[in-house]
């Protein structure tokens, strides 16, 4: 999967999702809209692809089987919806002929982000490394069995999920990429990032990096991650807004990280794109950016 040029990556699916009128503040979030408006994820995966995005990233991020059967889903149908975040992404993919390399990456989000409860962006959750593997193993097989191209594990807020992810890549010899969602040179549990990029440098990931954090620490946490693993990094962070948690609205001036990416290529990043509060329009001026 090795580019001359930059791969560049789409922007966040939820802000792409309520900017078409969807409320997504229940606990399944984007994945709701697995169930009852896929065509919905296809618009947005087909706005991002149009804007010149490479890879469309799958509405499987807070995706679970637990997660539907506590929305009333039988199991047997969440698992189904679970593949179908991959299906509608291939569909749009393959519906599209320019001529165009494009992928299809289905995301793996972290334990926390099922939790609803903003864990992912502390980690250390308090449980074993087997309830890890039991929640991550059995998803991982459903979205490979989908057919994506790669997997995302994004979001990844501390060392311990990522030493449970990195053996299941492993032993499912699938590729990935892998990225930590951090705070300066820190994952969001605390530990050094140098520790944290040499654990997900098993084979079968072809990138490694971060996503969902301020745009400001993407470059010298690409220049961390090249240097430790000798791979290409993946970089694809938020608007530069913040979340106010307690108002449950977002504050502060967003840079559009096509005024960025240049830099991040420049230190080492083969796959770049957006997370939260990044759009198509943002994807287009990034993949302009830096094409």
């Amino acid at each position: 999967m090795a580019s001359e040029r930059p791969i560049v990556l789409d922007g966040g699916l939820s802000n792409a999702l309520e900017d078409r009128g969807h409320d997504l503040s229940d606990e399944l979030w984007s994945a709701r809209l697995l169930k009852d408006a896929p065509d919905e994820i296809a618009a947005v995966h087909r706005a991002y692809y149009e804007a010149g995005a490479m890879v469309a990233t799958t509405a499987s991020y807070q995706a679970s089987v637990a997660g539907f059967e506590r929305a009333g889903v039988d199991r047997v149908e969440a698992e189904r919806l679970i593949g179908d975040s991959v299906r509608i992404a291939r569909e749009v993919r393959d519906s599209l002929t320019d001529g165009r390399q494009r992928l299809v990456a289905a995301s793996v989000g972290p334990y926390g982000a099922v939790l609803a409860d903003g864990s992912e962006y502390r980690g250390l959750y308090g449980v074993s490394a087997t309830a890890l593997r039991d929640f991550h193993g059995p998803r991982l097989e459903l979205l490979i069995k989908a057919g994506p191209d790669l997997l995302a594990v994004e979001t990844i807020p501390d060392v311990d999920e990522a030493v449970v992810l990195a053996e299941l890549l492993r032993e499912l010899d699938f590729p990935a990429w892998f990225s930590y969602s951090i705070t300066g040179s820190h994952t969001r549990a605390g530990q050094p990032l140098t520790d944290a990029f040499a654990v997900a440098a098993v084979d079968q990931v072809v990138a490694v990096g971060i996503n969902c954090c301020a745009p400001g620490d993407v470059r010298a946490a690409v220049e961390t991650a090249v240097a430790v693993t000798g791979k290409p990094a993946v970089a694809y962070p938020n608007s530069g807004e913040t979340w106010d948690a307690g108002g449950r609205r977002w504050t502060g001036d967003a840079t559009n990280p096509g005024t960025l990416a240049s830099g991040w290529v420049e230190a080492g990043a083969s796959y770049v794109g957006g997370c939260c509060r990044v759009g198509p329009a943002d994807i287009q001026a990034l993949a302009a950016a830096v094409n």
